[in-house]
């Protein structure tokens, strides 16, 4: 097996392209026909769990890193990655930000029980202090952002916002606002998808695939924001 580190995301500014074919090749993202948990049918499926060998968690953290590099409104000082799938998302792009972007990024993550021996707490990695930069898969209903956003609060830490790999531009039942968008007003911080909805019709089109666009078209106008 090769060693080989996988090349970081191009220059030019359809990296977010980039990152789509990427998760085309890892079977990440797939069109069909799916039930997702919140019982909505959807004509795409995101598994981010898929992104599940060091090259493509190597590239996977390219990609985090340079949505944080582009994003001035972020302003942290610590990646925190929740437990348990956050954790692999903020060590790749920790190491991401320091060896493409110079940016020798402090990261922790929590445990789901805290310790009482050895080290204690709850907190693994860098000490939880200043502003907390959580990095995450998706955002569905919120309720995990919530959670990791009292954990940042319970530790006298400061919430800097969230990034994520996939903004799906879907509201919530009941609201206009996307999940990202409810989350975002809740907690009065940035959220930075890697890429959005609105980015992979784009993709799609730019690659000859009208019939699957139009479909994800349709979705986005029955499930998106009126």
């Amino acid at each position: 097996m090769s060693g080989a580190m996988p090349p970081a995301p191009p220059a030019d500014s359809n990296w977010r392209h980039d990152f789509l074919s990427f998760c085309l090749d890892c079977e990440v993202l797939r069109f069909g026909e799916f039930t997702l948990k919140s019982g909505r049918s959807s004509p795409y499926f995101f598994n981010a769990g898929l992104f599940n060998t060091g090259l493509r968690l190597a590239k996977l953290g390219s990609y985090y890193a340079r949505a944080i590099a582009e994003s001035p409104e972020l302003k942290w000082d610590v990646l925190l990655g929740p437990a348990y799938k956050g954790i692999p998302l903020a060590a790749a792009t920790s190491m991401c930000l320091a060896t493409e972007h110079g940016i020798d990024a402090k990261y922790c993550f929590n445990r789901k029980e805290a310790k009482d021996h050895g080290e204690g707490g709850v907190i693994v990695g860098s000490p939880l202090i200043g502003r907390a930069l959580i990095i995450d898969d998706v955002i569905t209903a919120g309720t995990a952002a919530r959670e990791s956003a009292a954990l940042v609060a319970a530790q006298g830490a400061e919430l800097a916002g969230l990034v994520v790999a996939l903004d799906r531009e879907e509201c919530g039942t009941g609201s206009n606002l996307t999940a990202i968008g409810q989350v975002a007003d809740e907690l009065k911080v940035p959220v930075v998808p890697i890429v959005t909805l609105t980015d992979l019709i784009g993709f799609l089109e730019a690659r000859g695939r009208s019939a699957d666009a139009e479909l994800l078209r349709e979705h986005k106008a029955k499930y998106g924001p009126k």
